[in-house]
C-alpha cells in the first residue's frame, strides 16, 4: 500500500473502532440497566436493542445512493451527526419509548455502505481486500473492547454514561474523516445512470455476494444467542470472563486469515476460498452441539472465527470489484442493508429456537443455513474476478 492507501485505511479504521465501540458496549447491559426506564417491558427493552438495526437496514441503500450522488464524506459526516443526536435522546431520557426513539436515530445515521464505498475508492483494487481486511479486524477490536468496556462505564453512570461516551465518539469520528482520510482522486457526485443500476442489480455475482453477507451475519448472530450459555456451563467460564476466550481467538483468526486471503486473491481463486470458509462455518454449529465439551468447543469457535474474519473480507472487497463505479455506494448499501437484516433475523429466529429446544436446535437451524447457502453458491465454482492493477 501507499502512504495516501494507509492513511485513509487509518482514518477509516478508526472511524470504525470508535463507532462500533459506542454501539457493542451496550450490548452486555441493556438488560441490566433497562429496567430503571418508567414503562420498561423485556418486550419494549429487546425492541430498543433491534430498533438500530431496522432503522440501518431501512436506510443504507438510500444513503448509499446519495454517496454516490453526493460524495461519500457528506453522507459520513451527516450519519454521524444524526448517530451522535440519537445518542443524546437516549442519554437523558427515563422513558423506554424516549430509548427506543435514540435508539432509532442512533441507526439512522447508516453510512457503513458510504464508508465501504469510500475505501473502495481510495485503495486500488489488488489491495482492496487487505483494506476490507482491516475494517473487519477494527469491528472485532471494537466489540473486545466494548464487552470490557461496558460494564465499567455503565457502572459508573447507568446507560446514560454509554450513550454520551457513544456522542462524543461520533464527534471523534467526524475529526478522522477530516483530518485522516484523503477526498477520492475520482469524483463520485455524477450519480448512478439508471442502466448503470439496471446492470448492478442484474448481476448474479452482485445477489451471491449481498445473499453471503445477509447469511454470514445471521450465523453470527444466531450462534450468539445461546453461547455465553453454553460456554457458562460447558467451560464454567462466567459473562464476565467470555472477552479472555474471545479476544484470542479473533487476534488468532486474523493473523492466520490474511495469509489465506493474500494467496487466494494472488492466485485468482478467491471464489474457492470463500467456499471452503463456508464449510468452516460449519464448526460455529457443532460449538452448540452437547456433544462437543471441553477444549473441542475453543477448537470450533477458533475455525468459526476464522472462517467468519475470511469472509468478513473476502465479500465486500469483490462487491466493490464486480460493482460499477457510478453504483458502488448503491452495492455497498446494498451489502449494508442485508448485513443489519441478517443480522436481525438471525437473533430472532435463535432466540425462539433456544427458548424453545436449546442450543441444540439453533445448531440444527444454523445447518440448514448453510445447506441452503451452499446450495444457492454452488454456481459460484470457476467464477473468477481478475485482480488488476491500478
Amino acid at each position: 500500500m501507499n502512504s495516501t492507501e494507509r492513511r485513509a485505511l487509518a482514518g477509516l479504521a478508526s472511524l470504525y473502532v470508535f463507532r462500533m465501540l459506542g454501539l457493542f458496549m451496550v450490548l452486555p447491559v441493556l438488560s441490566l440497566y433497562g429496567s430503571d426506564y418508567s414503562g420498561s417491558t423485556p418486550a419494549l427493552l429487546g425492541l430498543a436493542l433491534g430498533a438500530y438495526g431496522l432503522s440501518q437496514a431501512i436506510l443504507q441503500i438510500p444513503l448509499g445512493v446519495l454517496s454516490d450522488r453526493w460524495g461519500r464524506k457528506p453522507v459520513i459526516y451527516i450519519g454521524l451527526a444524526v448517530f451522535a443526536l440519537g445518542s443524546v435522546v437516549a442519554a437523558i431520557t427515563d422513558s423506554v419509548y424516549g430509548l427506543i426513539a435514540g435508539r432509532i436515530l442512533q441507526g439512522a445515521g447508516a453510512i457503513a455502505a458510504a464508508t465501504m464505498a469510500l475505501a473502495a475508492d481510495l485503495t486500488r483494487d489488488e489491495n482492496r481486500g487487505k483494506a476490507m481486511a482491516a475494517i473487519g479486524a477494527s469491528i472485532g477490536v471494537a466489540f473486545v473492547l466494548a464487552v470490557v468496556l461496558g460494564p465499567l462505564v455503565a457502572g459508573l453512570g447507568g446507560l446514560s454514561a454509554i450513550f454520551w461516551l457513544t456522542a462524543l465518539l461520533a464527534l471523534v469520528g467526524m475529526l478522522l474523516v477530516w483530518r485522516l482520510v484523503p477526498n477520492p482522486a475520482v469524483s463520485t457526485r455524477r450519480g448512478p445512470r439508471a442502466g448503470d443500476f439496471s446492470t448492478l442489480l442484474a448481476g448474479g455475482m452482485v445477489w451471491r455476494l449481498v445473499s453471503g453477507v445477509f447469511f454470514l451475519h445471521l450465523l453470527l448472530t444466531a450462534l450468539f444467542v445461546p453461547l455465553p450459555l453454553v460456554l457458562l456451563e460447558q467451560l464454567q467460564l462466567p459473562s464476565t470472563g467470555h472477552w479472555k476466550l474471545y479476544a484470542p481467538l479473533m487476534l488468532g483468526a486474523f493473523v492466520v486469515m490474511l495469509p489465506l486471503m493474500r494467496v487466494a486473491e494472488k492466485r485468482q481463486q478467491v471464489p474457492a476460498a470463500m467456499r471452503l470458509a463456508l464449510l468452516g462455518l460449519i464448526f460455529g454449529a457443532l460449538a452448540l452441539m452437547p456433544s462437543i465439551t471441553g477444549g473441542w468447543i475453543i477448537v470450533c469457535l477458533g475455525l468459526f472465527f476464522l472462517a467468519f474474519n475470511l469472509l468478513e473480507a473476502l465479500l465486500p472487497a469483490q462487491l466493490t470489484r464486480v460493482a460499477p463505479a457510478e453504483c458502488r455506494g448503491a452495492a455497498t448499501g446494498l451489502y449494508a442493508t442485508a448485513q443489519f437484516l441478517g443480522a436481525f433475523a438471525g437473533g430472532s429466529v435463535s432466540g425462539l429456537l433456544f427458548g424453545q429446544g436449546g442450543a441444540g436446535a439453533v445448531a440444527t437451524f444454523l445447518l440448514g443455513v448453510l445447506l441452503v447457502w451452499s446450495v444457492s453458491w454452488w454456481q459460484l465454482r470457476g467464477t473468477r474476478v481478475p485482480v488488476v492493477s491500478s
